[in-house]
């Protein structure tokens, strides 16, 4: 199969024909074989109903339901792991993705060589100001922390290799940093195509301003597992380490300036009696409780299942 079109939906029954429409008849005129995976995240409309009925008219048209709203991510991870299609290509469903984009996109995977291909809806049709002032520092953020030069890391509209979303698992509201899982997984050519972006018909955003709040506290939360999830040790271990040694190194200095001026006969400050021992105090309590908390995240880390899974390319 050459495509693989995965839909994650949450009360969208009335764009589903117009939508499936659009990407049947463009893909259609491609002439590649294709299927349409729509995931139902929990719906309380009658999208599940609507999507029976379209399958039952097409059979590349696919559903999975879940039984209530999990989120984004699991739709997308469970739509990436029913996916056949050579290239897997992921929309929304609130007709703001245009469908005329997947050609190029396919080209760009295919004949370009690329494992990921983003949207970047350059001029946007919803400008508002608590929408786009948030999400352009946001993605300057992203842009920082992960390396990738996307100008819409969000972006639905994506193209991918089907290699790269089975290789990648897409958690919690990871989804957001899905150029990253794969760049962590190996697959470091990606790619950028500005898409032409539409004013939704139906219904209403169901993302409010705390994405922007919760998208930087997971984009924190990947860069330190990317980069210390098999060695916390390395993180915890040095910053507790430092952290006692400041403590120790302040003790040890109130400790002889006493002595020196208990020798000299000058007047001095009992060390109990300086608040500057018990900043020292508190910082070799918290370097200790680092140190600790380190290290039994190294005997987790060593425990884990998965502490040898790494992404293999290719086997002779």
């Amino acid at each position: 199969m050459d495509i693989s079109v995965v839909i994650s939906l949450y009360n969208e029954e009335e764009s589903l024909q117009e939508l499936t429409d659009g990407i049947r008849s463009v893909i259609e005129k491609m002439g590649v074989t294709y299927e349409i995976i729509m995931v139902n995240d929990g719906s309380t409309d009658s999208s599940w109903k609507k999507i029976k009925e379209l399958s039952g008219s097409n059979n590349n048209i696919k559903g999975i339901c879940f039984r209530r709203n999990y989120g984004k991510s699991a739709a997308l991870y469970c739509g990436f792991e029913a996916a056949q299609g050579e290239v897997v290509i992921t929309m929304d469903a609130d007709l703001q993705d245009d469908p005329n984009e997947i050609p190029e996109l396919f080209r760009m995977i295919k004949e370009d060589g690329y494992d990921l291909v983003s949207g970047w809806k350059k001029k946007r049709l919803d400008n508002k100001l608590s929408k786009n002032l948030p999400s352009k520092i946001y993605n300057a953020t992203a842009r920082k922390v992960t390396g990738i030069k996307l100008h819409d890391m969000n972006c639905g509209l994506k193209a991918y290799r089907n290699e790269v979303v089975k290789n990648i698992e897409v958690y919690g509201e990871m989804h957001r940093y899905i150029p990253y899982l794969a760049k962590n997984a190996g697959f470091s050519n990606i790619g950028e195509k500005v898409v032409q972006h539409h004013v939704r018909k139906f219904g209403k955003s169901k993302f409010g301003l705390d994405r922007f709040v919760n998208g930087y506290l997971d984009l924190i939360s990947l860069w330190f597992l990317s980069r210390f999830g098999k060695k916390p040790m390395h993180f915890f271990g040095l910053v507790g380490s430092f952290t006692f040694l400041i403590g120790f190194v302040i003790t040890i200095w109130l400790i002889i300036e006493k002595i020196v001026c208990q020798a000299q006969g000058l007047k001095f400050r009992a060390v109990t009696d300086q608040p500057l021992f018990y900043l020292a105090l508190v910082a070799l309590i918290i370097g200790v409780q680092l140190f600790l908390t380190g290290f039994l995240a190294e005997l987790v880390s060593r425990n884990a299942t998965e502490r040898n899974s790494y992404h293999i390319r290719e086997r002779i």
